[in-house]
């Protein structure tokens, strides 16, 4: 662990998984907390969650290649390597799957706020399955900061 692609990925590990857990879990509660206006909340969440998503993707590719370049064909058989994967999986479907649709159904509920339009339910059951994916994504997390140094 003495070299600096090993040093940097302590980093990296630091900053998604920081980022994770800071802006899903403390950030993004804080605005619907205090902002009165749901929708701008929303609005501001939804940014932040899109910023996360893209450290996600570069953090998983340094990870990922570093690992490999580290242990070869070995590191498939890791479970930090897994945890990396599923992790990366589920930033690309939140962000280029999940994400889309809400949006979507929030442009076709306009003008009105889609939590009060015939689109609330669907986006109620979308927002459950992001925010499930966000969780175990969330969980994963916990498995790189454990399994880093190994």
């Amino acid at each position: 662990m003495n070299h600096w692609s090993d040093k940097l990925t302590l980093i990296v590990i630091t900053l998604w998984v920081g980022a994770l857990w800071t802006v899903g879990y403390l950030v993004a509660p804080a605005l619907f907390h205090q902002l009165p206006n749901r929708q701008l909340a929303g609005t501001i969440a939804g940014r932040l969650f899109e910023i996360v998503a893209y450290v996600g993707f570069a953090s998983a590719f340094y990870l990922l290649l570093h690992r490999l370049a580290r242990f070869g064909t070995a590191a498939l058989k890791q479970g930090f390597f897994w945890a990396v994967f599923v992790m990366l999986l589920l930033t690309l479907a939140g962000h280029f799957g999940i994400q889309p649709l809400m949006a979507a159904l929030k442009a076709q509920a306009m003008p009105a706020d889609v939590m009060n339009s015939v689109f609330a339910s669907r986006f109620k059951t979308w927002h459950g399955v992001s925010s499930v994916a966000y969780l175990i994504e969330s969980l994963l997390g916990l498995v790189l900061v454990l399994k880093a140094r190994q």
